[in-house]
């Protein structure tokens, strides 16, 4: 039996670019890429560096191991002319799965569009992730229906 402890979100720091590297790396790994661990910290390291990211970590209570992260970038809406946030990465380790971690870390990305006023959280995930697909749905996210999006590969 796994006993249930609290998790704390709190935005990483460039402090904590150690943990929220290994989680990053774990992340890609989960996504069919090969481990870079070293790449992950250069990644993140420029992200902090040059203020292009937000980032927020789930630590355990008990111990303050980093057990998952999300990741979010600034955008823009011309047309309502606020900032808009693209969710991009949201992880939690698979042993920490299921203990609310990664509703925390939506409630903190929600709590920090709110006070940067912006205009929302977008995200995308694969039309297979059911988990993910119920999770954001629970969160208050709705699926758009007004536009297509597209993407150009270059």
């Amino acid at each position: 039996m796994i006993a249930m402890t609290s998790i704390i979100v709190n935005q990483a720091t460039i402090a904590e670019l150690d943990d929220v590297a290994a989680l990053f790396d774990e992340y890609r790994i989960f996504y069919g890429q090969e481990s870079d661990s070293e790449g992950a910290r250069r990644f993140l390291f420029d992200r902090f560096e040059h203020g292009e990211a937000v980032i927020f970590i789930a630590r355990d209570e008990e111990g303050g191991q980093a057990i998952g992260f999300t990741q979010l970038y600034p955008s823009f809406s011309s047309v309502s002319m606020k900032r808009i946030w693209i969710l991009n990465d949201l992880f939690v380790t698979a042993k920490h799965r299921k203990r609310g971690a990664a509703q925390s870390l939506l409630q903190a990305a929600k709590e920090y569009a709110v006070r940067t006023k912006s205009k929302g959280l977008e995200l995308a995930t694969a039309p297979d992730n059911e988990r993910a697909k119920r999770l954001y749905i629970n969160s208050g996210y709705k699926k758009d229906e007004e536009f297509y999006h597209y993407y150009l590969h270059v």
